[in-house]
């Protein structure tokens, strides 16, 4: 379970460009700091109040400065802190550039369901529809079927929404996918994977981009 999660994260990272600024969300999302190149320079930033994220501490990690999702955190040269409200201003006026978000299904129109699992106790939404909307780009990251096998990249989604057509990539263990007006792009095959399992994996009609 490790192995793959870092896998996607490892991947997302490559989506990340030199001077932008990036909203994670919890899980999967988290741990994409931990791969990005040494040559980027970007601006992390979290609901909670800060703009300039870095690595995960590895030791001596300080209580009081955490993400979002109440993770530890470091931070980088120039980093600042804020309300909030001031978050959120960020995210809902258009600053932030790219959001990584975790998913439990996406529609093949790019349709997000992230926030809740019928049955299950859940704090609320959180930040998710802000930045559904809010960022200029949104990638959706996820396994890429349940733990029953299902699969989670969909025609149409059957658990609650967190905003329609808003998710404009995906990123799974098995392949990147791109969500186009036409239709879900496949992009790439990921190291392990193949073409076959993929389309088996998936429910969504997919347009194969890869050779």
């Amino acid at each position: 379970m490790g192995d793959v999660r870092r896998m996607i994260a490892a991947r997302a990272a490559k989506e990340i460009e030199d001077g932008m600024v990036v909203n994670l969300g919890i899980g999967i999302p988290s741990l994409i700091p931990d791969y990005l190149r040494p040559e980027t320079k970007v601006f992390f930033q979290a609901e909670n109040g800060i703009l300039g994220m870095g690595p995960t501490p590895v030791n001596n990690a300080d209580g009081d400065l955490i993400n979002a999702a109440g993770y530890p955190v470091t931070v980088v040269p120039g980093a600042s802190y804020f309300d909030s409200a001031l978050a959120f201003g960020m995210i809902r006026g258009g600053y932030i550039d790219l959001s990584i978000l975790g998913a439990l299904e996406v529609s093949a129109e790019g349709d997000l369901a992230n926030w809740l699992v019928p049955g299950k106790r859940v704090p609320g939404v959180g930040g998710a529809m802000e930045l559904a909307y809010g960022a200029r780009q949104l990638i959706a990251v996820m396994q890429h079927v349940g733990k029953d096998g299902s699969p989670k990249i969909v025609r149409e989604c059957r658990l609650p929404l967190t905003a329609r057509k808003c998710v404009s990539r995906i990123i799974t263990e098995k392949a990147v996918f791109a969500i186009e007006p036409d239709g879900l792009h496949l992009l790439e095959i990921m190291e392990g994977s193949t073409l076959e399992d993929i389309v088996n994996s998936t429910e969504a009609d997919l347009i194969i981009d890869v050779s």
